[in-house]
């Protein structure tokens, strides 16, 4: 194996030091949707550089899913059947009626999840009516603002290219409180971009290698779009907790074989973040172990 490659399997160890860490010496919690052991103030940061996405190779994570949840986010989407129809199916716990009602949201139909990390990313604390309303220019477009700061050559090393999915004013009206709560970028003088995250709330099973993805595809595809260079994605999750129906699974992924990470290519560049889909991206050399079973909890 390579230099680089064995680097980048030393990235993955992280997560499973993690994960190992938790289970042995994790405090028990009892919460909200079931017994869990949990750490917190975790950090963990991931190279970016030479087109490498970091997706586990102990487990397939898949990687598509996690692309259109995020296209799903940039576009500023909140209706679940719109990833539904993609066979998108990770809301689908927290966007059936029993759940709505659970929130207190009666007047959502089914499939509507407020305002969640889309509307907050693109139409920040716009009123928000029902997931099938058009909220063109209205809100803050956080997302827009940061690329045209990342545009900017006097603006893209600030200190302030934050945007934030927690909006204390709308939490109620959201079917889940965002759990990745703030992410913050930042170039350095080599025109590499980083992207800082912080999450409140981490499933190491089965949400944080999604997490780690979902970001590290973000910051790629950012710096496509603005001519920069990825270099790092750096995680930093306030309670990294495993569920207890959850860890035997994560003993024989722990278990499992290491491979390097692969190759993440953004295929076309677009003048506007919308127009991305599904085809202008490829992941290459993607090998990973044994699948992992694992069930959602909502």
């Amino acid at each position: 194996m390579t230099k680089v490659g064995k680097f980048f399997i030393k990235q993955e160890v992280q997560y499973l030091n993690l994960v190992k860490n938790i289970i042995e010496n994790g405090e028990v919690i009892k919460g909200r949707n079931g017994n869990t052991k949990r750490l917190t103030g975790i950090l963990m940061k991931f190279s970016l550089k030479d087109k490498k996405i970091p997706l586990l190779t102990t487990k397939k994570v898949a990687w598509k899913t996690c692309l259109k949840e995020l296209l799903w986010f940039i576009n500023g989407e909140t209706d679940n059947a719109s990833l539904q129809k993609q066979g998108v199916k990770i809301w689908n716990g927290n966007a059936s009626r029993e759940f709505l009602d659970s929130r207190g949201l009666y007047n959502n139909r089914e499939n509507d999840l407020g305002p969640v990390y889309g509307h907050q990313w693109r139409h920040f604390n716009a009123k928000y009516n029902n997931c099938d309303s058009d909220y063109s220019n209205l809100g803050v477009d956080q997302l827009q603002n940061i690329i045209d700061k990342l545009n900017d050559p006097n603006e893209k090393f600030s200190r302030r290219l934050i945007m934030s999915a927690w909006n204390p004013e709308q939490l109620d009206e959201m079917a889940l409180p965002p759990c990745h709560v703030l992410s913050q970028f930042h170039v350095n003088q080599d025109n590499e971009l980083s992207c800082s995250m912080y999450q409140r709330s981490g499933d190491v099973g089965l949400g944080v290698p999604f997490n780690i993805a979902s970001y590290s595809f973000l910051t790629h595809l950012l710096g496509m779009h603005c001519n920069l260079r990825p270099k790092e994605f750096i995680y930093h999750i306030g309670d990294a907790h495993i569920y207890e129906n959850h860890e035997e699974a994560l003993k024989k992924q722990l278990e499992n074989k290491l491979y390097p990470f692969p190759s993440f290519y953004v295929l076309n560049k677009y003048s506007n973040i919308n127009d991305y889909s599904m085809k202008d991206f490829k992941v290459k050399n993607y090998t990973y172990g044994k699948k992992i079973n694992m069930e959602m909890v909502a």
